[in-house]
Parts: C-alpha cells; structure tokens; sequence
C-alpha cells in the first residue's frame, strides 16, 4: 500500500510538472532611431549605456543628414524615434502626424564653427579670410538635406561673403563628410557644428558664427507615432532626457537645460 501511494504521488507531481508553462525570458526588442550625423560620438556613448541597463533592448541608430531622415520615415521607412538636427525637419513629421506635438521635445543646442586642417588653420584668421585666393574649396553640408549647409549659407549671406564664395562650395551629405574632407586636406576649410570639430585632432576651430546670423540650432527629439515598440521607444525617450544622458552630451559639446 506505501508503494502504491508513493508511485500515486510521483505521478500526480511528474503530471503537475508537464503542465507548467515554461518560464519566457523578456523578449527582446530592436529600437531604430533615425538621428543627426553629429549626434554619433555621443549617441554611441549614450547607446551602450542604456543596452546595459536594459538587456532586452537593442538600439539601431541610423545616423545621416536630418533631411534625409526626415524624408526616409515620411516615405515610411521603419523607425521608433528622431533625433533631428533642426526643428523644420522635425516639424514636418509632427505636421504629418508621424509625431504627435506631446511626443517631441526641444533637448539640444549647438554652434556653428569654420574648421581648417591643423596645419594650416594659423593662416586663416575667419570667415572673412574665405574670399580670398588661397582658399581655393570650402565645404559644407548639402542645404536642403543637412541643417548645417543651410545655417552655413545663412551665416555666408548675413557676412556678405556668399556671392564671392559660392563657386568654391563642395557640397558633403552630412556634416561628418566635411569634417573628413577638412581632416584629408581635400579642401582648404568646412564648416560643420561645434561638437563636430571638438571630436578631431585634425581641424582647428577657426572661429565661431555668431548667432545673430543664421536660425538657431536646436535638436528636437520624438517618438514616432506608429512605432512598433512604442512603449520602450517612450522609455528611451525619457532616458534621453535624464541628466545622465545630458551629461553625456554636455561633455561633447552640445548645449542642454
């Protein structure tokens, strides 16, 4: 009879055993956020930080000129959240309700600086210099897709100097571009933001625009409407926020409340 009962209980757990639901582990989620060439350095930093913090989340961060973002999720490319490099990039996916106005939040500033390579930057004293003869190419963001070609030209117009310079301009996809044709000597001067040129032992910072000339630079952050993980889009939407994240960006140079 004490076998019986022992066999009957062996049975009745084994069963008991066979019908639980095995323990899922949290899945894991890819973020993609579409964000400004010259977030990288500090994004890559800020990035790793929060994946290690978050072992179930994944960031796929594609980086390039706002414009071109811009017009890859409008054409409706995949992404969770934008990180753009001027506000009227931004605002047209809140005006096509790819981002609702809640969702969006203006985090970052920067400035605008003329660059030279190292070697030659004590030859140059400013943008006024870039009339001249010796500065044979000078490079700048492609306007209508790189926020910075286009304050650059605002900057050139409100000096006076467009005109006498326009037929030098190399035009680059994204800042990162010219501060490479900058570093190789392929041209004679560029003009990219601030954090940019503090990342390269390579350039020199020239001198700065002065702000009154061109539209301010801010980056405007928000979570796309229609991602498929809105929920942690949100999360690293606030992490961004934190003052973890803008200590982070602070330290490369950017400017944040």
């Amino acid at each position: 009879m004490k076998r019986v009962m022992i066999l009957f209980i062996f049975l009745v757990l084994t069963a008991c055993a066979e019908n639980e639901e095995p323990v899922e582990s949290a899945e894991t989620v890819e973020l993609t956020v579409s964000a400004a060439a010259s977030l990288k350095d500090a994004m890559d930093v800020i990035a790793d930080k929060y994946e290690e913090e978050n072992q179930n989340i994944t960031l796929q961060i594609n980086y390039g000129g706002s414009g071109s973002l811009q017009q890859q999720i409008s054409q409706g490319a995949p992404a969770d959240l934008f990180f753009s490099a001027a506000e009227d990039k931004f605002d047209l996916l809140v005006e096509e309700r790819n981002i609702e106005e809640e969702d969006g939040i203006d985090l970052l500033g920067n400035e605008l600086v003329l660059i030279a390579p190292t070697d030659g930057a004590e030859e140059m004293e400013g943008f006024q210099e870039l009339i001249n003869e010796n500065v044979d190419k000078i490079s700048i963001g492609t306007p209508e897709t790189v926020p910075a070609g286009a304050y650059a030209i605002e900057s050139f117009e409100a000096m006076g100097i467009w005109n006498d310079i326009e037929s030098k301009v190399v035009y680059a996809k994204d800042v990162r571009q010219v501060l490479s044709y900058v570093e190789t000597g392929n041209v004679s001067a560029g003009v990219v933001y601030k954090t940019d040129a503090l990342i390269s032992d390579e350039v020199a910072i020239v001198e700065t625009a002065d702000p009154k000339t061109h539209t301010p630079i801010i980056y405007p952050l928000g979570v796309i409407k229609d991602s498929k993980h809105y929920e942690e889009a949100q999360d690293f939407y606030q992490f961004l926020q934190s003052e973890d994240a803008l200590k982070v960006f602070r330290d490369y140079g950017f400017t944040a409340e």
